[in-house]
């Protein structure tokens, strides 16, 4: 089986652009070009990646598995291509919302005087994998379990959860609240990366939700007082925004804070890591 990575870009821009006649403008091809090469690589492996109709072309079942691969391999194939060039290895990071809050300059100092021949990037991509399906990154934070086998992953340390409301609501005077007090508000939601859903409320007792697939967007919807927010402590470090005041959560069980990996590709570093970032999350 001979498998070109000029096929597996061809199949990400077409997957990207939405379509054949996008995705040969994107690779400076012609869309005849991107149609034989699209057809090469589904002979060479021997199943339909896409489906195509009159509307829209897209992923079948096996498509989305292999462009989730082609994405790694050529991410992968980026960062060798770097690192040759340069002579200095790097370390992607991926984070969804906030990175490691209050400890993300301690760790990137640390990281930088106890391995200078590593470059270390933080790389922020708002998927349930943080980037590490996307092929974005090499070790990802993430802040729920993942529940593919295909990953690994290991606790690093533990975060409250806060509330996040507008600055003139009336629970924004209190020192804390309670998961009662948020019972009849409306909350908002990221449900691909988010850590808070409804089960964390009594089943008659549970908030409205509304959903948000971005932390500005999120943060501005609750500075009009329409909404409030759940989140892990990081992100009231990362992320201060006026109007908008966080909460300690009493009676919130804590966030439980992961660097995740693949399961049959572990990164050589990231033992290293996780060793560091316990230290600092133990040092709280």
């Amino acid at each position: 089986m001979d498998v070109e990575l000029r096929q597996l870009r061809c199949l990400v821009a077409i997957v990207d652009e939405g379509g054949f006649t996008d995705a040969a403008i994107a690779l400076g091809v012609s869309q005849a070009a991107v149609s034989r090469t699209l057809a090469s690589l589904e002979r060479a492996l021997g199943v339909r990646l896409l489906r195509r109709t009159s509307r829209e072309v897209a992923p079948t079942a096996t498509g989305l598995r292999v462009v989730a691969h082609a994405r790694r391999v050529l991410g992968e194939v980026e960062g060798l291509v770097r690192e040759a060039a340069s002579g200095q290895s790097s370390l992607r990071i991926g984070y969804a919302w906030s990175a490691l809050g209050r400890h993300t300059l301690a760790f990137q100092r640390a990281w930088a005087a106890a391995h200078p021949a590593t470059d270390l990037e933080l790389v922020r991509a708002n998927s349930a994998t943080a980037g590490l399906a996307e092929g974005v990154c090499e070790l990802s934070v993430v802040r729920r379990p993942l529940v593919e086998r295909r990953f690994d992953s290991a606790i690093v340390g533990l975060e409250r959860r806060l509330c996040a409301m507008a600055a003139d609501d009336p629970l924004a005077r209190r020192r804390s609240v309670r998961l009662a007090d948020l019972a009849g508000r409306t909350l908002l939601v990221d449900r691909r990366t988010g850590t808070t859903t409804t089960e964390l409320w009594p089943p008659d007792a549970r908030p409205r939700t509304r959903e948000s697939h971005d932390i500005d967007d999120w943060l501005t919807t609750i500075s009009t007082g329409r909404c409030v927010g759940m989140t892990a402590e990081s992100t009231a470090h990362q992320y201060p925004r006026p109007g908008v005041v966080y909460r300690p959560v009493r009676d919130a069980e804590p966030i439980a804070v992961r660097l995740a990996w693949w399961r049959d590709d572990p990164y050589p570093a990231a033992a290293a890591v996780i060793e560091l970032l316990t230290g600092l999350y133990r040092e709280k």
